[in-house]
């Protein structure tokens, strides 16, 4: 399809060539005229005046036809239009040739005049002739015009009758050959040159479009290094104007250049040139160039031999701040911007190798205090605010003196590369406390933020990352069960108590999910004394190897293992089991945790207890605590209500002794309230508690609640609330520590129905059941 076209427009050239030059046609006619008229005077003969007429009219016709071809656009000719109007420029040469072979053919048959001869032929072989110069544009023209001159002209030699004649007429055939051999030669030697030159550029054409539409610039140097080809793209990048010839200079003019654009930092030209010189003199094939502060070239060479080089060179900007970008995310952590802990080791591991082996160093591991209290009261969003604040607190001062990491949650990690002693360990400590610690202001509220931390030090050649982090963890560990706001140092007793407490977890775990955990029961009883009402179920755990542990050590230990409502469970299971051997007016009470009434799983395990010991629910009883309350007061309240629904009784435990107490007695589906021994200590000594206890005995038999007073332990104390009639329901040691199951039923039999007599030897007795 290309060659189709290529041809035809080459065709088109060459026809456009034949209605150029017209004086020559003009010259032509002249001549031909001339040439008729002079015969026509010499031998009067009307022929020759008629040939003249009919060149002169053949002349002016075709002059009519070249004006017309004028008027046309050529360039949009079809193939078929530009044979039409070569047929037209044919049929005038061969009317003309035609002509001029009859006025030979006529002059050697009829006219037999030497001079008509002579000028007759002469013309019409001049006008042969020309056809290789003039006409070999149309090989059917070169043809045409020589077979109309030649075949008059042959049959004129041969109607004269004289052998020589004759021959002369024979010659006129190879005569006519190698015209039309010379005109076509002359043609398709044009016609390859014309094709070559034009095949040749749009290949150049091609190739200037590729080249000028490279992603990727371009500069082509000669073995002196200048200039031989610049694309569009390599004078963007370095922001020369396209009018400006860069062809014969130096590559270094290019590199000005592009400096006096701003495209190249000043400062940076000697660097940028050292590199390129490297690149281009084969020391280097490929290298990255920071041209500015925000531009990045990648060049790559490909030498030519002795010829030069080809630079190649594209803006790798974006994928340099992409690849930054990758790293920032792999090496910091996305929320505060420090380094996350993978990059911290890496730093850590840099600055230890730059330290003499025995220079101390030290790591420390910081934990915001209730950091999980501000999530859950101010929103997650709050506390990662709050977070980025503490975070850019440590940055300001980690310049130079320590390296800064967030691990993830609310710990923070720093390493002091210069701690050489504890003396100024202390003094780094104390001042990063004392600057973290305070009040942020976040979202318009103020939140105070105190911190506990954990610090090991180590001499640089023994210090492990790893190994550092745990020693700083069991220091944490330490200053937080010391009360918190505080930081401990690691010392080597801390590893085995650390120990200790791991191997004390596993054996709870193991005693829990083994139901090894025993269960022990303090009596409530009517004020006056004269019968056992119910009995409040409290766990034991007796350690085969270290003996009874108190609640106050595995409680907490089994909040953190996650543990505490498997405790729970299985407290409401045995306590339901006892619980249903007792007479049917007695009932059982079972403290939850806050862990218990964070989810609906409470409810379906009471169901289920009840039902597997056929307990009536009115008989169990379930004490919360206000501290309980605290997290989603909301959700606690619609989980007590299923249970009241149920027919169990609820209790706020320890009431007065944590946060807006009289508020959840009206917001909550509760029963019973068990007023904390905190009232009771000193009742009898102080009347501003003995006023404090009845206002809220009053205050919760207004909202129709029933009062269980708690701590109860002398005789005077029990007087006096019996005689303010300040509980429905007395729990203390006055009338029985916690015991066994077998005791305390031992105890109901023993005091029957009748009246509970306070005197010394009766007391004993019970407090005698409660230690069996």
């Amino acid at each position: 399809m290309g060659n189709t076209v290529l041809a035809a427009d080459v065709r088109l050239s060459f026809v456009e060539s034949l209605y150029q030059k017209r004086e020559t046609l003009f010259a032509g006619m002249i001549v031909h005229v001339i040439v008729a008229m002079a015969v026509y005077l010499r031998l009067n003969d009307p022929f020759y005046l008629f040939c003249a007429l009919a060149v002169f009219c053949i002349w002016f016709c075709r002059v009519l036809g070249m004006r017309a071809f004028d008027r046309c656009d050529s360039s949009k000719f079809t193939l078929a239009e530009t044979l039409l109007w070569e047929r037209w420029y044919v049929a005038g040469s061969l009317s003309i040739a035609f002509t001029l072979g009859s006025m030979s053919a006529y002059a050697l048959v009829v006219a037999n005049d030497p001079f008509a001869e002579l000028a007759t032929i002469s013309v019409t072989m001049a006008t042969m002739i020309s056809v290789v110069g003039r006409n070999f544009g149309s090989r059917l023209n070169a043809d045409m015009i020589i077979l109309a001159a030649c075949l008059p002209l042959m049959a004129g030699f041969m109607l004269a009758g004289d052998p020589f004649m004759i021959v002369l007429a024979i010659m006129l055939l190879p005569f006519f050959l190698t015209t039309r051999s010379m005109a076509n030669g002359v043609r398709d030697f044009l016609f390859n040159t014309v094709t070559a030159e034009r095949e040749t550029a749009q290949i150049a054409e091609r190739f200037d479009t590729a080249l000028n539409n490279m992603s990727h610039g371009l500069f082509m140097l000669d073995g002196d290094g200048r200039i031989e080809v610049a694309n569009h793209k390599a004078r963007e990048i370095f922001n020369i104007e396209d009018g400006l010839d860069l062809r014969g200079r130096s590559f270094k003019a290019a590199l000005r250049l592009g400096t006096r654009n701003g495209k190249i930092d000043r400062g940076n030209l000697a660097q940028i040139t050292s590199q390129l010189e490297r690149l281009t003199s084969g020391g280097e094939a490929r290298t990255l160039i920071k041209f500015d502060r925000k531009t990045w070239l990648e060049f790559t060479s490909r030498r030519r031999g002795e010829n030069g080089v080809v630079l190649i060179f594209e803006d790798v900007t974006s994928r340099i701040e992409q690849d930054d970008r990758i790293l920032h995310m792999a090496r910091f952590d996305s929320l505060t911007e420090l380094p996350n802990r993978n990059w911290f080791g890496e730093l850590v591991a840099e600055k230890l190798s730059r330290v003499d082996g025995d220079h101390k160093v030290a790591l420390a591991v910081l934990d915001i205090d209730d950091f999980k209290h501000v999530n859950d009261t101010r929103g997650h969003v709050s506390g990662d605010k709050l977070l980025c604040a503490i975070s850019a607190r440590l940055r300001s001062m980690a310049r130079h003196k320590f390296v800064v990491s967030r691990f993830g949650g609310d710990e923070f990690v720093l390493f002091f590369p210069d701690a050489p002693d504890a003396a100024r360990l202390t003094q780094l400590m104390n001042k990063v406390i004392d600057t973290v610690r305070g009040t942020y202001l976040i979202d318009g509220n103020k939140i105070y933020v105190s911190l506990s931390a954990g610090v090991a030090l180590a001499p640089a050649r023994e210090a492990i990352l790893e190994d550092l982090q745990i020693r700083a963890d069991l220091a944490l560990y330490d200053a937080k069960r010391r009360d918190k706001n505080r930081w401990s140092l690691f010392v080597e007793s801390m590893d085995a108590k650390y120990s200790a407490r791991q191997r004390l977890k596993a054996d709870l775990r193991e005693a829990i999910r083994g139901e090894t955990m025993g269960i022990v029961y303090q009596p409530m009883f009517e004020p006056t004394g004269t019968r056992i009402v119910g009995a409040e179920a409290l766990s034991r755990w007796n350690h085969p190897d270290l003996g009874p542990i108190s609640p106050a050590v595995y409680i907490p230990l089994a909040e953190e293992l996650g543990i505490i409502s498997d405790l729970t469970h299985g407290m409401i299971n045995k306590a339901a089991r006892d619980c249903a051997t007792w007479p049917d007016h007695l009932f059982v009470s079972v403290n939850l945790s806050a862990h218990d009434v964070r989810s609906r799983e409470i409810v379906s395990v009471v169901a289920d207890t009840l039902d597997r010991h056929n307990l009536d629910a009115k008989r169990l009883h379930l004490e919360i605590t206000e501290s309980a309350l605290m997290d989603d007061l909301a959700s606690v309240r619609t989980i007590l209500q299923e249970l009241r629904s149920m027919g169990v009784t609820m209790a706020i435990d320890d009431f007065g002794t944590g946060y807006s107490s009289l508020s959840y007695l009206d917001m909550l589906p509760i029963n019973k309230v068990k007023i904390d021994r905190a009232f009771v200590m000193n009742i009898t000594e102080d009347e501003r508690k003995l006023k404090l206890l009845r206002g809220v005995v009053h205050l919760s038999r207004e909202l129709g609640l029933d009062i269980v007073v708690e701590g109860v332990e002398t005789e005077a104390q029990l007087k006096l609330i019996q005689d303010n009639n300040c509980a429905d329901l007395i729990q203390g040691f006055i009338f029985g520590m916690p015991m066994p199951n077998s005791a305390l039923v031992e105890l109901m039999n023993k005091l029957g129905n009748g009246p509970y007599r306070r005197q010394p030897v009766s007391m004993a007795s019970h407090r005698d059941a409660g230690r069996n």
